[in-house]
């Protein structure tokens, strides 16, 4: 599979695009912005954009995807829990960034927890990991080890419960129900800042040190 991460939009989001060597479909995850880096990932390595997914619909990491897909037939993906949050991320932005970004972008199908999304060599398990916002997922690539976590966790810390649809009681039980299970080796991909382990997080991230007791 090929994989890339760029870091996009005025938040600095994790974003990754990850691409079938056999088909040459993509799909991209959390387009916070910069589409254009975005497109030139997908030139570089002659990829067809074929879907957008998003770990949870705050503006940070869906700002780029209507640019990215420019009016082409590309779908967007996001947990139906997190609809309504999507239609406020409008005056989010004005109060954050201070501009008016227009309509928020459509959203062409649902993930389902459960579901796993394919496309060519592709394969995401979707675990719905509320907290942050209420239909924030986690996508699982079990062949490879990794867990694209959005805001849910970080190296060292977690995502803001204190934000309109985050819940602190909510995020803890997403973190012993769906983090804590998963093998040490298991790479956490965060929506900001460093890459880290599940047993890195045993370690040293004090939330999941309170779950273990």
């Amino acid at each position: 599979m090929i994989w890339e991460h760029v870091v996009v939009g005025p938040l600095q989001v994790n974003c990754f695009i990850l691409g079938c060597e056999d088909t040459r479909d993509a799909v991209v995850i959390d387009p916070g912005g910069h589409p254009q880096a975005i497109r030139a990932v997908l030139a570089r390595h002659g990829l067809r954009l074929r879907a957008i997914l998003a770990t949870h619909a705050h503006f940070d990491h869906i700002l780029g995807v209507d640019p990215l897909r420019e009016g082409e037939d590309v779908p967007f993906y996001l947990h139906p829990a997190d609809e309504p949050v999507l239609q406020g991320q409008r005056d989010w932005v004005r109060r954050w960034l201070g501009y008016d970004p227009g309509e928020m972008p459509r959203v062409d199908a649902h993930l389902v927890p459960g579901e796993p999304f394919r496309l060519g060599c592709i394969h995401l398990e979707v675990a719905h990991t509320p907290g942050h916002s209420p239909g924030s997922v986690t996508f699982l690539d079990w062949e490879h080890k990794r867990a694209y976590v959005g805001d849910l966790i970080f190296a060292s810390s977690v995502g803001r419960t204190d934000i309109p649809g985050g819940d602190y009681e909510t995020l803890m039980e997403s973190l012993r129900r769906v983090i804590l299970p998963l093998p040490d080796e298991m790479e956490l991909l965060p929506g900001h800042g460093l890459f880290t382990t599940v047993g890195r997080e045993r370690l040293y991230n004090p939330y999941l040190r309170a779950l273990i007791g």
